[in-house]
């Protein structure tokens, strides 16, 4: 369940941060696809942790 979870938070912090980012550029839709994917790991890991 765990690596369910951070796959889910890894994809919808990266698309979030893509879908922020995009209307400034491709450099910094690529910044905070990482930042998001980062937060999503970080969020993903937690809810596991703290839930299953």
């Amino acid at each position: 369940m765990e690596k369910l979870l951070v796959f889910l938070g890894l994809s919808v912090g990266g698309w979030i941060g893509w879908t922020v980012g995009a209307p400034f550029g491709l450099f910094a839709a690529l910044f905070l696809g990482v930042i998001g994917t980062a937060l999503g790991l970080y969020v993903g890991r937690g809810i596991a942790r703290d839930y299953f």
